[in-house]
């Protein structure tokens, strides 16, 4: 039987269960599993049994038939809605498992061996490698010869700027300097204006009429007086300036 007839059977039977004027309103479609069936890695000589196993119990069969095989999986009274569904193929097991569900249709090939299975041998875990001696410490060696000194480094940079510091004590005032030379005498100044003409004395009895003469000639020597010392001074200054 080809793979086309086998899918072709699948759809057909798929359609069959699915039928409202066949299927009863109270029977859950079956699901059904088509496909090949491999025993100790050939086809499955016609009528090897291949059966489908669900929670531990036999749920259907069917005798192959060129190779392939056609399992319809009805749950019956039980509940088989999302079980796991494995296989046999003349009482094989099986590596292939599926899950059921209602009115299912899965194309599954089935491969199975006779021979006995031989479970993988259990790695023994190594014991822990049993830490080795430790020895004595060895004689401490003798000091090496000191090295010759190295090249000297480079000039680092320069360093930032210092803060200012505060402003020292006034310093003690210094001795007055030696006197200067007296400067030359300037030119004379300009004559001084008049002086205020003087109160006139009084008249002096008859007796006296000398003394007055001579009163006047006193104050005519004091404007005099102070017309030089005018001059004097205007002078002075003069010579100060240059």
């Amino acid at each position: 039987m080809t793979r086309v007839k086998i899918l072709a059977l699948l759809l057909g039977m798929v359609l069959l269960f699915t039928l409202p004027s066949v299927a009863s309103a109270q029977r859950v479609p079956p699901h059904v599993f088509v496909g090949t069936a491999t025993l100790d890695g050939a086809a499955a000589a016609d009528g090897t049994t291949v059966t489908a196993i669900v929670a531990g119990s036999e749920a259907a069969t069917a005798a192959a038939a060129d190779g392939s095989y056609v399992l319809q999986v009805d749950q019956g009274d039980s509940t088989f809605a999302g079980e796991t569904v494995s296989f046999t193929i003349d009482g094989n097991a099986a590596a292939e498992t599926a899950t059921w569900e209602t009115g299912g249709g899965t194309a599954l090939n089935l491969t199975a061996s006779s021979g006995p299975v031989t479970p993988e041998p259990t790695a023994v875990p190594e014991a822990p490698a049993e830490p080795a001696a430790t020895g004595e410490p060895g004689a401490r060696g003798l000091q090496g010869i000191r090295g010759d000194q190295g090249f000297a480094g480079e000039k680092g940079a320069t360093g930032a700027t210092g803060a200012t510091g505060a402003i020292g004590a006034a310093g003690a005032t210094g001795a007055t300097g030696a006197t200067g030379a007296t400067g030359p005498a300037g030119p004379g100044g300009a004559q001084g204006a008049a002086g205020a003409q003087g109160t006139a004395g009084s008249t002096g009895a008859d007796g006296a009429e000398g003394a007055s003469g001579g009163g006047g000639l006193a104050v005519f020597a004091l404007i005099l007086a102070l017309i030089a010392i005018v001059g004097s001074g205007a002078v002075y200054m003069m010579g100060r300036r240059a």
